[in-house]
């Protein structure tokens, strides 16, 4: 079944899935104890949190291994709330993840300052400069690849204007991982990943702490992650979240070009195959496997389920907020009325989806559309 809905999640890559057989049959031994077995498996843990290190080109001993993007996101805001100065404001990109979004305005609630993203749903450092400059927000959170629409953030430009003005920035990478070189992602001071979407397993991840985290517990209790994050360390999850990245990083994004000419090439497919049809935040970069189509009609639900009748998994937006009511407030940042943003299909591949999967799935658009258009008087369900 081609699935195009990886922005949700990702198969288990053949390498993470061979790296977490190794350790939790060799490396199973807590890093914490003192026989020879856990040293061993301390110096590997060691070796996994340096390999990923160069990746991201930043210290090793700010790399912190965690369950993902949500842990990691709670946990920076809860340090800043308890660690900047009382009344401090945050600018926030209202595009953000649900799990950004939520654990900002639980510990800042009305003492957040919202970004204005252009009609493509870009926050433009320029106008982000003027708002510290008149603001002046202790902290300021900016994504790098958005999950809905695909939009990239100029993240290296606003890590540069966040380091220059004193003022720490959150950027969570959790979409850009695995699809775009991870090089670079250090400028900012905090960083969130996930590996189970690039490849490696659920409930894994890791956060960039600032170089000065002085006092950042994401949980308390024992002294693991260097004092950042108490609890035993899941080595093989670790394992497999390393190979998967590994292999995406030494191969899989030399083929960036030739995947954006897949995915331009299918927008254009579906918009010849149903007319009207266009592609959200069109005139930004986008990643390389993205595509946010605007359909003329149908609630984007009935495209889902008939799509996924003929075998092809496509997804209405962010799987965190599947099954909530109202429409995308990433759509809506953007200008969309609700009844635009119903109508609105994510479309997301993954490495392995080929040209013949999205040539495919833009006929497969065709052939739908007209079960999806509601006849004459009758109320769509």
């Amino acid at each position: 079944m081609p699935c195009f809905d990886h922005n949700a999640t990702t198969p288990l890559a053949p390498a993470a899935r061979a790296a977490w057989l190794l350790a939790s049959d060799g490396a199973w031994a807590n890093p914490s104890s003192p026989s020879r077995a856990a040293a061993r498996v301390k110096l590997q843990l060691d070796a996994a949190r340096a390999r990923l290190a160069e990746f991201l080109g930043t210290a090793p001993a700010r790399l912190v291994f965690n369950s993902g993007a949500t842990e990691g996101a709670n946990a920076v805001f809860a340090h800043w709330a308890h660690t900047l100065s009382p009344g401090a404001t945050l600018a926030l990109n209202p595009t953000e993840h649900p799990c950004v979004l939520a654990a900002a305005r639980a510990h800042f609630g009305d003492r957040i300052v919202w970004l204005a993203p252009d009609g493509d749903g870009m926050v433009r450092p320029g106008p982000l400069a003027d708002l510290l400059a008149r603001h002046g927000a202790a902290a300021v959170a900016v994504m790098a690849a958005n999950n809905e629409t695909g939009v990239l953030q100029p993240w290296r430009e606003i890590a540069d204007l966040c380091r220059r003005a004193g003022t720490p920035l959150l950027c969570d990478a959790t979409q850009w991982f695995g699809k775009l070189p991870a090089a670079g992602l250090h400028e900012a001071d905090w960083v969130l990943g996930s590996a189970h979407k690039f490849g490696g397993p659920k409930g894994v991840g890791f956060l960039q702490a600032a170089p000065q985290a002085d006092g950042f517990h994401g949980q308390l209790g024992g002294a693991q992650e260097n004092g950042h994050r108490a609890g035993t360390e899941n080595f093989p999850g670790i394992a497999a979240m390393l190979a998967a990245l590994e292999e995406a990083e030494t191969s899989k994004v030399l083929f960036e070009t030739e995947r954006l000419a897949w995915r331009d090439g299918f927008a254009r497919a579906v918009a010849a195959a149903v007319p009207g049809t266009t592609v959200v935040a069109a005139g930004a970069e986008r990643l390389w496997n993205t595509v946010s189509l605007l359909l003329p009609h149908g609630e984007n639900h009935r495209w889902v389920a008939r799509l996924d009748r003929r075998d092809f998994q496509v997804s209405t937006g962010s799987a965190c907020a599947t099954g909530k009511a109202g429409s995308s407030h990433v759509l809506a940042a953007l200008g969309l009325d609700p009844a635009a943003a119903r109508r609105v299909v994510r479309v997301s591949a993954c490495w392995e989806t080929t040209a013949a999967d999205w040539t495919a799935l833009a006929a497969a658009f065709g052939a739908v559309a007209p079960e999806v258009q509601p006849a004459d008087n009758v109320a769509e369900i």
